[in-house]
């Protein structure tokens, strides 16, 4: 997936107490820029999904969002947006999107910008050392303890 050029890197991460349970999200840009939220119950793929909802909103332009999850990445990078979107909503094995409220306005937000504003997606691998992977987990996981 090629990187728009004068992109923006934000990294983004989701977690879980339980799968479902209390759930947070994070996105950020550096130790200093960032936002992260709760929810309760919800998984860990609604929270990786929302991380990234919540980072494409709040940043106009080029945009490259790094993840450390496959599901996100992987839909982007393979086109399976594509193939939701031509089937009604429905994948590969007839069977509803699941997270379709989150994919809908998300696929929306990347697909609707303008040129030159285009958002990439970059897999990162979790729990590897990597300093602001770490960080969105640490700021999911501190979001997913609040009330």
């Amino acid at each position: 997936m090629q990187v728009p050029a004068g992109a923006r890197e934000v990294f983004t991460d989701g977690a879980c107490r339980g799968n479902p349970g209390p759930g947070g999200w994070a996105w950020a840009t550096s130790s200093t820029e960032h936002a992260s939220g709760s929810e309760s119950p919800t998984t860990n793929q609604r929270m990786e999904l929302r991380a990234v909802l919540e980072a494409v909103r709040a940043h106009p332009g080029p945009l490259l969002v790094t993840s450390d999850s496959t599901y996100v990445v992987n839909c982007f990078r393979d086109g399976w947006w594509r193939g939701w979107l031509a089937r009604g909503w429905v994948n590969s094995a007839r069977q509803p999107v699941a997270n379709r409220d989150l994919w809908e306005p998300l696929v929306a937000e990347v697909t609707g910008r303008a040129p030159g504003d285009e958002v990439a997606f970059a897999w990162v691998k979790g729990h590897s050392g990597h300093p602001m992977n770490d960080l969105v987990d640490r700021l999911a996981v501190e979001a997913s303890r609040r009330p």
